[in-house]
């Protein structure tokens, strides 16, 4: 199976030293993130656009699957690839592949171009068109809304013959716009502000500042996982979690009731910025968008920034909050963020809209600035793969309590495919036999059924990569249950 790949049209109205570059980064993302099938692929191509080809079909919707996640590619093209012949040969190609498709169908013939040839991208349409219309038992010709499309692609000595299309991220290749450091809640904003950031080709890490409790760390976690997974593994990322409890309490008791959450805002720019000079990033992404909360005005989002140093982007300024949950529900994080559980430990009876500088500062006077260096000095900087990893997790199976990794499922195990929907419905079927029984309850359902599952049994999670089904599983072995295990055959 050969794909084509093309690149976001952003990409290609560059200058030539800027295109070329962007499309060697692209090329190297690409072979990071197929990075497990390496052997089995061939990826190459340079300028405007990527071949990836594939001698085994049984991978290629897997490749497929993850081309269309990878910022960069505007479309992504399943194709036959001929040396160009004459028009004779062009007709034959075309033929053999939709002579049986256009019985009783109308039809058109697109072509287009690119090189220096002796004749144009309508000459071939014309004459292709004209012999499978003669040559097939169609129905006949419809330029403007045909039931059959015959595409060909003609690049210099090669022509392509187009069997589909399918949508890419778009966007631009992911490392090629700076570093940024994305301040994750958990929810659907900071959720959609970490995605449009990558989509921007901007290396994402993420900082969660911890208000308390493991259900919402944990679920954060969860979800930034997901995100690296999904859109930026072609990349090491770190995940930074900050304990914010002592500051949100230093809040609490010190400062003015409406001015609560401007001063928590500003706490965690100033935390953020430090940390972002460490892990070298450029910039802070956050999830805000413009009079969506009182914290939100543009009066009181000038005063938060100017806690910071840094650079602050917000790619959810102007947008609504259904525009948002809509993009959530795209990406695959609505149901992460859905069941994020909520922290609502500062919350102002009357919050400021137009907080004061002058106020702020009189207000942060009072705050002992030690709770945020010492919040800072405990802070946890991880490679975002290592979030998998708690150190309740040790690679054993010998009735210890702690959690075992298997290969392959025993005698007598279930297996619990915990992946989203979307992803159980595109991606590779677990790896178990015709004889073992599969449960799919995805993720976000997990802890709430697995109460209700058979306590005699041992149930192994899985997900594509193996580490969103540790992360939970040593969620479930520190809640209590000893009846659970990883499925990795990796």
């Amino acid at each position: 199976m050969l794909f084509l790949v093309k690149l976001f049209p952003e990409m290609t109205i560059k200058s030539r030293p800027v295109r070329r570059r962007l499309t060697r980064l692209l090329r190297r993302n690409i072979k990071l993130a197929l990075h497990r099938f390496r052997g089995q692929l061939r990826v190459r191509g340079e300028w405007d656009l990527i071949e990836v080809e594939t001698d085994s079909p049984a991978i290629a919707p897997e490749v497929l699957e993850k081309l269309r996640r990878i910022p960069g590619i505007a479309r992504i093209l399943e194709v036959h690839k001929h040396q160009l012949p004459d028009f004779d040969g062009m007709l034959a190609i075309a033929k053999a592949q939709y002579g049986d498709a256009l019985t009783g169908k109308t039809f058109a013939v697109r072509c287009k171009r690119s090189g220096r040839h002796s004749f144009r991208s309508v000459d071939v349409e014309v004459f292709v068109g004209a012999g499978l219309r003669r040559e097939t038992a169609a129905a006949g010709v419809d330029l403007g809304n045909p039931e059959v499309l015959v595409s060909l692609e003609i690049r210099h000595g090669d022509l392509y013959l187009v069997l589909a299309g399918h949508p890419g991220l778009g966007g631009l290749p992911l490392g090629g716009q700076g570093t940024a450091l994305s301040l994750v809640s958990g929810g659907f904003d900071s959720a959609v502000s970490s995605y449009l950031a990558m989509r921007r080709g901007v290396l994402t890490h993420f900082c969660f500042f911890s208000l308390g409790g493991d259900r919402h760390s944990l679920a954060v976690r969860e979800l930034a996982l997901y995100l690296w997974l999904r859109h930026h593994s072609s990349h090491r990322v770190k995940f930074v979690t900050v304990p914010f409890e002592d500051v949100v309490r230093e809040i609490l008791e010190k400062v003015d009731n409406p001015l609560m959450g401007v001063v928590l805002k500003r706490m965690m720019m100033r935390a953020a910025d430090r940390i972002a000079a460490e892990v070298g990033a450029q910039a802070l992404v956050t999830g805000e968008s413009v009079a969506q909360v009182s914290s939100q005005t543009l009066a009181n989002l000038a005063v938060i920034d100017s806690a910071a140093q840094t650079l602050v982007i917000r790619p959810l300024a102007t947008m609504d909050k259904q525009r948002i949950i809509d993009l959530a529900r795209e990406i695959g994080t609505e149901e992460f963020s859905r069941h994020v559980p909520e922290y609502c430990a500062v919350i102002s009876d009357k919050p400021t809209t137009r907080a004061r500088p002058n106020r702020i500062a009189r207000e942060e006077a009072r705050f002992d600035f030690a709770l945020l260096d010492q919040a800072l000095a405990n802070a946890s900087i991880q490679n975002i793969a290592d979030v998998a990893a708690p150190e309740v997790f040790i690679n054993a199976g010998d009735g210890t309590g702690e959690l075992a990794v298997l290969a392959k499922p025993a005698p007598g195990d279930i297996v619990i495919d915990i992946r989203h929907e979307s992803e159980q419905r595109s991606g590779a079927q677990p790896p178990v036999a015709a004889n073992t029984q599969l449960l799919r309850i995805p993720f976000y359902r997990l802890s709430g059924e697995f109460d209700r599952l058979e306590a005699t049994s041992r149930y192994l999670l899985y997900c594509e990569r193996g580490m969103i089904s540790r992360l939970h599983a040593a969620h479930l072995l520190d809640a209590g249950h000893r009846n659970i295990a990883v499925l990795d055959p990796e």
